[in-house]
Parts: structure tokens; sequence; C-alpha cells
């Protein structure tokens, strides 16, 4: 394409070659002249959109983004909403590093991707929209003759000034589609260009170099969204995946038998009234660990679904799991067909905000099932997360190196209930 005729440097060629020495990598190559530059700039920026998904998505902006949730959010649902709206709108005016949006479907996260690009296509900045599987889409139909080969197409995602991956891990995982992906990934990363990346993905399920780039606190700012899914409000309780709560859901505190009227010892009865006021004082302000201890039917579970109950009020729901069932989860994931990993289901658990173990001690003692307690039990110790557990068991007869842990009197508090018999529903 001719360039302007009154061009002082190309005459109106629209193209240079540039002066440079014989050995030089660019020697003898032609370069677009500078008269050339906004007619194709223009183009890319036309061609990036073309290939973005944005036409669908042209009125999801910061503007109309319900940066409070919906209501009935729990207050820190709702705060990591208002906080993810915060940091892609400071994202979109300064481009500047990487934003890592974590959070799972229908929660905001596109909604606030599609926002950035929207701006920015609008302040002037050549800007790519794309779900993965597109993204290598475009550079496999590069292969089959399209208006650009493989390489040119490659390099101008790599280059794009701005570029947005939406749902991040969804791809096909062959070995050519992850090489592609770091190529561009690690490209953008040495050079620090402006990227959005969002993923209901776990970091740690991310291939291994790729995550270590997204964990760059210098370059990556992650956002977690802790909000359900805005667009099945009716259906979503907000309680995680793997969580018994719901099935609890008429356990409370007010609903709890202190047992009086029953022919029980004042020592089981003050026992009761003891538990009732701690795992309440616990429910309130839940910090350290609490483990409820006693034999079958005293009202271990009650308390500790009543404190799970309280939490879910708040907005909050716990994870709230016998510790067998817990196990099991754990084991599906070797299945062929499941669509979690080990250590992203893994993960969920030993990190969950409130954390309520029902029925240690219950589980199978296999070594496996030994070491993954153990490594939760850890985690969640040094860490200082807040847990529950109830068991029937003795003390010492649990593995040591739990025991150990429920026995520093700085984290764990022990409620005994002790000489109560099984509860059956007297009047």
């Amino acid at each position: 394409m001719p360039g302007d005729p009154n061009c002082p440097i190309c005459h109106g060629v629209g193209y240079l070659r540039r002066d440079l020495p014989v050995g030089h990598p660019d020697f003898g190559k032609i370069v677009p002249c500078p008269c050339r530059s906004k007619e194709i700039t223009q183009s890319a920026r036309e061609r990036l959109f073309r290939m973005s998904s944005l036409d669908a998505l042209k009125d999801l902006r910061f503007g109309n983004f319900d940066k409070r949730g919906r209501v009935g959010l729990g207050q820190q649902q709702a705060d990591s909403l208002e906080n993810a709206y915060n940091q892609a709108g400071n994202f979109a005016e300064k481009r500047e590093g990487w934003l890592l949006m974590v959070g799972r479907y229908g929660c905001g996260k596109t909604h606030l991707a599609a926002a950035i690009a929207n701006f920015t296509i609008e302040a002037g900045v050549s800007t790519l929209f794309l779900t993965v599987p597109d993204l290598l889409d475009w550079l496999r139909y590069a292969y089959a003759g399209a208006d650009m080969s493989f390489e040119e197409r490659f390099e101008e995602i790599r280059e794009c000034p701005m570029l947005i991956l939406d749902d991040f891990g969804t791809q096909n995982a062959t070995a050519w589609a992850q090489e592609k992906i770091f190529q561009i990934m690690n490209h953008r990363y040495i050079n620090k260009l402006p990227t959005v990346v969002t993923t209901n993905m776990l970091i740690n399920d991310f291939e291994g170099r790729i995550r270590s780039r997204l964990q760059d606190p210098d370059l990556v700012t992650v956002v977690k969204i802790l909000a359900p899914d805005y667009r099945n409000p009716t259906d979503d309780t907000g309680h995680p995946e793997l969580s018994s709560l719901a099935l609890h859901s008429r356990q409370t505190f007010g609903n709890f038998s202190l047992r009086k009227n029953e022919n029980i010892p004042d020592a089981g009865l003050k026992d009761l009234e003891n538990a009732h006021i701690i795992t309440r004082e616990f429910a309130e302000q839940p910090q350290g660990w609490l483990l409820l201890t006693g034999p079958y039917g005293c009202g271990k579970t009650h308390l500790a679904a009543a404190i799970g109950n309280y939490q879910a009020g708040l907005g909050s729901p716990p994870l709230m799991v016998s510790v067998p069932d817990l196990l099991d989860h754990l084991r599906a994931t070797f299945s062929p067909n499941s669509t979690v990993s080990l250590d992203r289901r893994f993960e969920e658990v030993r990190q969950s905000r409130l954390l309520i173990l029902d029925d240690l001690g219950t589980q199978s003692a296999t070594p496996w099932a030994q070491e993954k307690l153990y490594q939760l039990f850890n985690y969640r110790y040094n860490s200082e997360l807040p847990t529950v557990i109830t068991t029937s068991s003795k003390m010492e007869k649990l593995d040591p190196r739990l025991f150990s842990r429920l026995q520093d009197q700085r984290i764990c508090q022990i409620v005994v209930i002790d000489e109560v018999p099984p509860y059956r529903g007297q009047k």
C-alpha cells in the first residue's frame, strides 16, 4: 500500500530499507515509513478487535458492574467484589503489570475483564480479548493460509499492547498448546507487557512455568473474588462444593437441647451447658481451633453445625465435612472421569476460611489417609486457620502427630462432653 505522496522520506513509496551495516540481523529488511504508522496502527487495532470476542460484550462496563453484588452476600464476599472492581479500574487506567482475577463461574471476572478491554479500546490502546481456546484456534487457523502467516499472527499476539485472556485453564492441554501459551506468557512476562488473566482454577493447578510467573508479586496483582454465581441466585447457596452443612441446616444454637429434664448426672449437664456457651462464643468470632470430644449422640455434631449455620447466616458459609467423606472426595480425584485434580481439591479444603471436620477418628487408617490428614492439620495449624473438630475417639488413640497439635493450648481449646447418654429426642 503506497504512502503519503508528499512524504519527504519515502516520497510516496510507503516503505524504507533501513541503513544498517552488513551482518546486522535487520540488514536488507523493508520496514514501513513513519508516514504510514498511523494507518498501520489503526489497521492493527481493527484486526485485533475482529479477533476479539468483544461484540457480544460491548455493554459490559465499569458503570454497570454491581460492585457490592446481589442482596444477601456476606461481608467478605461483597468486599472481595468491591476490591476486584477497584483493582480492575486502576489497572485499566494505568495499564502496568499483570492482573490475575480468580473466582468461580459467574462471580464477575469476565465482566470486569471486558470492562477493562472496552475502556482501553476507547482510550486508543490496541487490545486483544480472547478465551484461551479461541486464541489457540486463531493460531491454528493461521496454518490454513489465513490473511496472516502463523509467525505474523503469533508475533501480533505476543506484542499486543493489551492482552486479556479469559477463562485461562479451559484450553486443550496438548503439548503444542502448552508450549504456545508458555511462549506468549513468557514473552509478555520478560517484557512486562500489560496482561489480564481470569481463571476459576487455583494457581497451583497451572503448568509449573506459568505458575511461577503468575506468582511474581513484583509484576502480578492477584485478585480473589469470593462471590457466588450472580446469574443463579436461587440455586446457589454459597456453600463450598464439598460441604454437608446444608444437610444440618436445622441444627442451631436455639434448638440445642440442654437436656435438663432428663436423668443425666450434674457433671454431664454442666458439660452440655459449658459446650453450648463456648461454641456460641466461637461462632461469633472464629479464632484458633475448637475440639469437641465426647461419646456418640452427645451433641458434638449439632454444636459444630450450629457454628457453621451461624456463620452462614452472616453470609460466609464454612466448609463442613465428615473426615471419612473428605477422604472419599480426595480419593475420587484419582478417577479418570474426575474433572478436578487432587491438588486442587486438597487446596480448597486446607485453605478454607473456616473448616469443620466431623467424626475425626472414624476414617480408614491407611498410611495414605493418615498422611493426607496430617498434611491438612499441619497446614492449618501453622497458618492458625479457624478449625472445628469433633471426635468420639480417645485423644491418645489419634495419630500422635495430630494429637500433639490438638494439645497446643495456645491454638486449640478442648471441650469435653462426658457422662451424657445418646440423645433420643425425648420430650
